[in-house]
């Protein structure tokens, strides 16, 4: 079962020298020991109907499998967590049940998932029931940031009570919304005190907005600023994890070095401290900017000169801690 908040906070308070127990020759070069992958996505057509998939960008619309994720991470000792991928609402059951059975089968890198589902819905409780207990099973997602979503719902009174919720069946939950909504989601944290959150994507800051020749033809996503000023509000509440993933995907391939990257990553790391972050591959969305390797290597380069202990910390430590892992 994930952490409930009170050994959550008494855990990010004492994680110190037990912090990542097998994982020392994690060093401040290249990564060799256990990278925990905190979002990873995999779908089948066949199997899963994901409506968005028929407007998104020709590189993601193809099967994205297991062992494509293996090739993408040749090169890494990597277990992942699995990251909902917005099926169709109808899918939910047979999306969670899939993975949680693959998760089980322990013959993958995926040992663990975050779900999707509608904390709005009239049957929510029941549904989230089902999951609850399940080892494998660690929260839930609703993307807050498409086309049919608007400003604000996830301040919604069926909302919260669902988010309410999850805290009560141990589960934590993950918000992914617009970088210009940040705000939003803090009230939401606060509303539920009982539940554990993670903030995916580094609140999807923008790097082209601290980088204006960067792609100057392309919208921005968000301010610096005003992203910034987001991202303290979250981070002021302890009860927030912030997952340093998914930022690549707004950069144009081919035109981005880490140093395009690095704002965004290094004010999330000192916004929310070395014990609150872990990484997080977003594969296969990743390729809008670039290969799964670029983004890893970049990101690696990004935090070399931090602490080992700190880095260890973001490449495997605090997954385990947060999501009660034992890879």
């Amino acid at each position: 079962m994930p952490m409930n908040r009170r050994s959550f906070l008494q855990s990010t308070a004492a994680a110190s020298a037990s912090l990542l127990p097998g994982c020392a020759s994690l060093s401040s070069g290249a990564p060799d020991s256990l990278v925990i992958d905190t979002h990873q996505h995999l779908w089948d057509r066949t199997h899963l109907n994901l409506p968005w998939l028929s407007g998104a960008p020709e590189v993601l619309r193809h099967d994205f499998k297991d062992a494509d994720y293996v090739k993408a991470n040749s090169s890494v000792n990597v277990k992942a967590i699995y990251m909902e991928v917005d099926v169709d609402p109808t899918d939910h059951i047979k999306e969670a049940d899939w993975i949680a059975a693959k998760c089980a089968e322990g013959t993958s890198p995926t040992i663990a998932a975050t779900i999707g589902g509608r904390p709005d819905s009239e049957k929510f409780e029941d549904y989230i029931t089902r999951y609850a207990g399940n080892k494998h099973v660690k929260g839930l997602r609703q993307v807050l940031h498409g086309a049919g979503t608007p400003k604000g719902h996830c301040l919604s009174n069926n909302f919260i009570r669902g988010v309410q919720a999850l805290g009560r069946h141990g589960m934590n939950f993950e918000i992914t919304m617009r970088p210009t909504e940040l705000k939003d989601g803090a009230e939401l944290i606060r509303r539920c005190p009982d539940t554990n959150f993670v903030l995916d994507h580094c609140g999807n800051g923008d790097p082209k907005a601290f980088w204006p020749k960067l792609a100057p033809n392309e919208k921005r996503g968000c301010t610096a600023d005003g992203w910034k000023r987001g991202i303290d509000a979250i981070a002021a509440i302890p009860r927030v994890m912030c997952k340093i993933s998914g930022i690549v995907a707004f950069v144009p391939p081919g035109k981005w070095q880490p140093e395009h990257l690095a704002p965004v990553v290094n004010h999330c790391l000192e916004a929310f401290g070395p014990e609150r972050v872990f990484y997080g591959g977003d594969w296969p969305v990743c390729l809008l900017g670039g290969p799964l390797s670029a983004w890893f290597g970049a990101l690696k380069q990004i935090v070399s000169s931090r602490p080992e202990r700190e880095q260890r910390a973001l490449w495997s430590g605090n997954a385990r801690r947060f999501y009660d892992l034992h890879a």
